[in-house]
């Protein structure tokens, strides 16, 4: 029965398109993964890294940054939150501190337990690791405007 869940996940990995999405000092893939529970997004999202344990340790920082910044294509559409990779400039401090290592990003993620991790090596040393991750976009959402990095909806 394992063996068809990787199966599975494997194959539904050719079959969703994603976002690449290159900022600055940035590289992930992300894609709408279906729909989470109400004030969440769902989504897949492929990270790179020197090491397995290197791209899943990113992966929490590529999915919040890709729900701001890229939205996600595939079995659903999500815009992103900001809508404009000029605000990652304008607001630099903040978003400096909030992806730190000790930052705020981590309250916004949620890893779903019983979903597959797929890694593959891509080069001699890079690693391509893809998982389902669950990104609280309301919460988030609120804490921005609350912050004045966007503005609230409806002003």
């Amino acid at each position: 029965m394992k063996f068809f869940n990787y199966l599975f996940a494997f194959l539904a990995g050719f079959f969703v398109p994603m976002s690449n999405c290159f900022a600055q000092n940035w590289h992930y893939e992300i894609a709408c993964a279906g729909i989470g529970v109400q004030g969440m997004y769902l989504v897949e999202v492929t990270s790179y890294g020197k090491t397995v344990d290197a791209a899943l340790a990113q992966m929490k920082k590529d999915a919040v940054h890709g729900v701001l910044f890229c939205g996600g294509s595939g079995e659903c559409v999500q815009k992103p939150l900001v809508g404009n990779a000029e605000v990652e400039n304008e607001h630099k401090d903040f978003f400096d501190n909030f992806f730190s290592a000790s930052g705020d990003y981590t309250k916004y993620v949620v890893e779903e337990k019983n979903m597959n991790i797929i890694a593959k090596k891509v080069g001699k040393r890079e690693y391509k690791v893809t998982k389902v991750l669950s990104v609280k976009k309301d919460l988030l959402r609120k804490d921005l405007e609350k912050a004045g990095v966007i503005k609230a909806l409806g002003l």
